[in-house]
């Protein structure tokens, strides 16, 4: 059965990042637009990634700009306004899809394994993912729920 380190995406310096590295470790994959009402959530989710890298959480940010256009920009434009409006260190991957038949196949993974308010859909941007250090767990957080909420699954999770 497909988990989630059988995959590989491109990171926003168009480098291949193979998720079996990551075997082990909690990941928090979430879907990112920098120019949506929810963008302030950034700050929060570099908050987790601080506190808790060293325990074993890796927190993934893939932009996409499928809702309203809300990530227009160019990756490197998108990559560099993360580090200097919220200080983000955590990985930034390459802008991606995560509705339709073009719908990033670590995203296709993920709806399968989880269902939201409207079926498998992504309904916005900041749909949050965690997933436990054997790939099986997956737990799906709406747009609404901020980082500071899931904290509690993420401390269950290391």
């Amino acid at each position: 059965m497909e988990k989630i380190y059988d995959f590989k995406a491109l990171t926003a310096k168009n480098e291949v990042l193979d998720f079996a590295q990551f075997e082990g470790k909690v990941l928090l994959i979430v879907n990112t637009a920098s120019k949506c009402g929810f963008t302030p959530q950034f700050e929060g989710l570099e908050a987790l990634n601080q506190k808790y890298k060293d325990q074993g959480l890796v927190v993934i940010g893939f932009p996409c700009n499928q809702f309203l256009s809300q990530d227009p920009g160019t990756i490197s434009e998108i990559e560099g306004f993360c580090k200097r409006n919220y200080g983000v260190t955590f990985q930034i991957m390459s802008k991606i899809n995560v509705n339709g038949d073009d719908a990033d196949p670590i995203f296709k993974y993920l709806k399968s394994r989880t269902r939201g308010f409207f079926g498998s859909r992504i309904k916005w941007n900041f749909t949050k993912f965690l997933i436990s250090r054997d790939g099986e767990t997956i737990k799906r957080f709406s747009p609404t729920t901020t980082p500071a909420k899931i904290e509690k699954y993420i401390q269950e999770m290391l």
